[in-house]
């Protein structure tokens, strides 16, 4: 998801605009109809997700000493009914139900357990010889505490005294190792001898990943994971691959070892673990795991129990969908057959051999399904906004709710393909340098007769249930006129319509956050995630002063020369700031002979500014920075670093 854009926090709006539409009859003819298509009433998902359970969190309920609300499942209870209202896809409504199913579950009897339902991702408890193995920490340390409590209380308390020997990471999305400090400390791990293990290349992917274009992902992750947005039958429901963000204190420790690019054996704790890299799929760092003594297979993010995104509605870098599937059939080459049951970082196990292999066999297939068909049809020019309608659902689609686009969708997983290939253009020179949207949608009024023909259309769209072709419409007369609250409105009914229909969690999100934004309700965001100081000290030096030039302000920096010398003595580092022609360079390691300034300050202090802890001039004025040559230049070039504003519009100007 997940990382920098997990840590927003935004006030939108106020709560006095118009209320939601209801569901069309347009968009209760679609729901009937897929209602009709896929076998909603098949049980076997619900036995799964329910198999096992022993314990939960009385009310699902999880808060801090201070009384904040990090987790709570009471809000959804009205997931519980088993039949979807009209404003919800039925698809996606049976995917939130069983998201919903909270608990300490029993995977391999006595041996593998899973907590499920507290945050987004599930941890994963493994019995070795002397001690238990963690995988997985949860997103925030809160929910990663509370769901060891539980574990601790409901089995380990039955038991001998066992250490935690080992937690592994299996990828590097923090809602994979945020919560890690609510388990251990970082005393304790170097105490006892904690084993930490990783894929190769963690540690940088883990801290850096989104820091340089984190506002931005922030800002569209809480239109897609739905955080502007109330829970309820018209609002939040499910993001699809869990049931939402927790909102605790994400924090991090650093490998004790990786797991290198060809994979292999490990002993943890008298177990042998059996690696496979799968970097570069679903994450850039990552590995799936089986333990022939148990015959589980631990899938990470590489299959779970929907189709998953290429390129995330947030914002990431495309990812490989012909990996994928290569990965996939690397497991099923390597473990189908005789892995008995697999397990994942998000939803709930399969058992039997016969299934696993199914399991594995579909969900390659739906990945090679979304990368062939691309290609396919662009090596017949197709663009890249024509291919998801030239694309029937995979056949696996429509029998396997596992592969259906509950988070990522054929859809815009077939742009991200086009995309990763070809680039943002479709080839047309019409399409190669347009104008901005604020400058052409005066123009498109303009070409319709005015605003009040314009309105008129995009709502005569709507009564005959073209939704997206409303939705195009309007939102060129919102451009042009974003004050007009008539166009507002208009636009956001056709997002409830689209938002109420859509099957992936993720694309229902972004609709009707879409729709609060345009009426002027949007919620104070319900996930707001706090960086722990481990988690900001983790980050690069290198990757810090990198963020720090992309908010260089190039236009009024323009006539600024110099160098300034960065020495942070207590992590020994050193950065040389080369400014010049509009353009801030930093050279990691290197110290100028002749700097402007030379500004010394410790690394610590740093990560106090990262943290709101600190700001410079206060800094400044204790002495715990220091400013040696031409303080003026100094300052100067500091001030052309504003900060981004987190609550840029998106729906709107």
């Amino acid at each position: 998801m997940k990382r920098a854009w997990m840590m927003a926090a935004i006030l939108l709006g106020a709560h006095t605009a118009a209320a939601q539409d209801e569901a069309s009859d347009a968009t209760r003819a679609m729901q009937t109809e897929l209602a009709r298509r896929l076998s909603l009433d098949d049980e076997k998902d619900f036995e799964n997700a329910a198999r096992g359970k022993i314990a939960e969190i009385k009310d699902g309920r999880i808060v801090t000493q201070d009384g904040k609300i990090v987790w709570d499942r009471a809000a959804y209870a009205f997931i519980d009914d088993a039949s979807a209202p009209a404003t919800v896809n039925p698809s996606l409504w049976r995917q939130a139900r069983l998201n919903a199913v909270h608990g300490l579950f029993e995977v391999v009897p006595g041996k593998v357990w899973q907590v499920r339902g507290y945050d987004i991702s599930v941890m994963t408890i493994i019995r070795g010889q002397s001690g238990w193995i963690i995988v997985d920490p949860l997103l925030s340390e809160e929910t990663a505490a509370a769901a060891w409590k539980l574990f601790a209380d409901t089995v380990a308390a039955k038991e001998r005294v066992r250490p935690i020997k080992a937690i592994i990471f299996s990828h590097s999305h923090s809602d994979h190792f945020g919560g890690v400090g609510g388990i251990v400390t970082p005393e304790q791990v170097a105490r006892e001898k904690i084993r930490i293990i990783a894929p190769h290349g963690f540690s940088e992917e883990a801290t850096a990943e989104n820091v340089l274009a984190g506002a931005a992902m922030g800002r569209r992750a809480l239109y897609m994971f739905g955080a502007i947005l109330p829970p309820g039958p018209k609002g939040q429901v499910d993001t699809g691959l869990g049931p939402k963000l927790s909102s605790g204190t994400i924090g991090y420790m650093e490998p004790t070892e990786t797991v290198g690019a060809r994979g292999g054996t490990l002993t943890i704790d008298g177990l042998a673990f059996d690696f496979l890299d799968a970097g570069g799929t679903e994450a850039p760092s990552e590995f799936v795991f089986y333990i022939p003594a148990f015959k589980a297979l631990h899938t990470t993010e590489v299959v779970t129990r929907n189709l998953h995104n290429i390129l995330t509605l947030r914002g990431a870098q495309v990812r490989d969908a012909l990996r994928w599937s290569k990965v996939i059939d690397a497991m099923l080459l390597k473990w189908g057959g005789t892995a008995e049951v697999a397990l994942a970082s998000h939803h709930w196990p399969t058992w039997g051999a016969d299934e696993v292999r199914a399991l594995l066999t579909n969900q390659r297939d739906a990945y090679r399904y979304v990368h062939d068909r691309t290609l396919f049809l662009a090596n017949r020019g197709a663009t890249l906004h024509e291919l998801a309608d030239a694309t029937a659902e995979a056949p696996v689609q429509g029998r396997d709710f596992s592969t259906r686009g509950y988070y990522g969708t054929l859809n815009h997983d077939m742009k991200a393909v086009y995309q990763r290939y070809f680039g943002w253009w479709d080839g047309n020179p019409a399409n190669f340098n347009p104008l901005p949207p604020e400058q052409s949608a005066p123009k498109y009024v303009a070409l319709a007769g005015g605003a009040d023909k314009l309105l008129a259309a995009g709502r005569a769209a709507i009564a005959s249930g073209d939704y997206r072709w409303a939705a195009e419409l309007l939102n060129k007369l919102v451009f042009a006129e974003p004050d007009n609250r008539a166009a507002r409105g208009a636009l956001a009914s056709a997002y409830d319509q689209l938002g109420y229909q859509a099957e992936s969690g993720a694309w229902r999100n972004y609709y009707l956050a879409a729709a609060a934004s345009l009426r002027g309700n949007a919620v104070q965001a319900a996930t707001s995630n706090g960086q722990s100081r481990s988690f900001v000290s983790a980050i690069p030096t290198a990757v810090f002063f990198d963020a720090l030039a992309t908010r260089f302000d190039a236009a009024k920096g323009a006539a600024l020369n110099g160098t300034f010398q960065f020495l942070l003595p207590d992590s020994e580092e050193s950065v040389a700031v080369v400014v010049g022609g509009g353009v801030e360079f930093p050279r990691y390691g290197v110290i100028d002979t002749a700097p402007t300034a030379t500004i010394t300050i410790d690394r610590r202090a740093l990560d106090d500014v990262m943290l709101g802890r600190a700001q410079f001039p206060a800094l400044m004025q204790s002495g715990a920075i220091r400013i040696d040559g031409d303080r003026a230049a100094f300052l100067a070039w500091f001030a052309l670093h504003p900060p981004a504003d987190p609550r840029f519009n998106i729906v709107v100007p």
